[in-house]
């Protein structure tokens, strides 16, 4: 085992020098970020206050937004305060914090999803049955499972995770990650390994696996349906696929990309390779969700426009 010092705190090299382009990243991810917020907020809102949209299918998208904001706070923050950093220093706690907070968080992403492609398999396939199988208090039970089993998964990783020792301080990225973290240590358990891919299926394979056999399903129903239903079934779940494609890509761009040689590619485009599911999805999620549902989009105006 190498000689080490203790680490009591990591460094985030992918920063480099920029110079003064300091402060025109720094606006322009404040711009986004104030963007995110604020739009996945306004949604929230409108949710919260027409009780026509206190259905199920509504209530897993209120919950959805809410966790937006919850991904980006997990990195915007950190990322902002680190361009006016000359050394990019993250102290111990606060990156693990930072990876606590994005794994729980993309966790919850995909099992609200995963929730909300049951939502629609349930509603399209045995519309009979929808009100007793997603009534709202059952939605609300299934949020709650959601949040503790994304919880309990990313923890159970975790605990293996913290009583690492490391032999080197520098992380080749903008924000704390697990992969790289792990790479840093002086040895690495065959516990901790199997720890972190029992983590990855749990929460990105698993709920992968379900949401594509409740599409396969839907999509077997949209074969035998009018042209009508069909038109209404796809205005339903295209949001939700495009959401689902592009997590996906980020999170390859996440889980392949340090496994992969990309030194050729320049170091910007690397940097947004590495933040790809915090710039667009927590973006793209409110602006489908929000355009492109009627029923969203008709309360917006009601309530922000409709002064009567």
């Amino acid at each position: 085992m190498e000689n080490s010092t203790e680490v009591v705190s990591f460094v985030l090299s992918a920063y480099g020098n920029i110079g003064n382009l300091k402060y025109l990243y720094f606006t322009i991810l404040l711009l986004w970020y104030i963007t995110i917020c604020t739009s996945n907020t306004i949604l929230i809102v409108v949710i919260y206050m027409d009780r026509r949209l206190h259905e199920p299918m509504y209530l897993l998208l209120g919950n959805l937004f809410l966790n937006e904001i919850y991904i980006s706070t997990s990195l915007y923050p950190l990322l902002l305060s680190q361009m006016f950093s000359d050394t990019h220093e993250v102290t111990l706690p606060w990156c693990f914090l930072q990876m606590c907070c994005f794994y729980i968080f993309v966790c919850v992403q995909l099992c609200n999803l995963t929730a909300m492609a049951y939502d629609r398999y349930v509603c399209i396939c045995h519309p009979l049955h929808y009100n007793f199988l997603m009534s709202n208090r059952r939605v609300g039970k299934i949020l709650l499972l959601v949040w503790i089993y994304s919880f309990t998964n990313y923890m159970f990783s975790f605990s293996f995770i913290i009583p690492l020792t490391f032999c080197g301080n520098v992380i080749d990225k903008v924000f704390c990650d697990q992969q790289l973290v792990i790479k840093l240590a002086c040895s690495v358990s065959a516990l901790t390994s199997i720890s972190d891919l029992f983590f990855g299926f749990m929460c990105v394979v698993l709920p992968f696996g379900l949401i594509s056999v409740s599409y396969i399903k839907i999509l077997w129903v949209c074969l035998t349906v009018s042209k009508e239903s069909k038109q209404k079934l796809i205005t339903t779940c295209t949001p939700q696929i495009v959401s689902l494609g592009n997590i996906f890509v980020g999170i390859a761009f996440h889980i392949v990309g340090p496994r992969l040689d990309i030194r050729y590619l320049p170091d910007k485009v690397h940097i947004i390779l590495s933040i790809y599911i915090h710039l667009l999805q927590p973006m793209i999620t409110p602006f489908m969700y929000g355009l492109y549902l009627p029923k969203i989009r008709q309360s917006c105006k009601r309530l922000l426009f409709d002064r009567k």
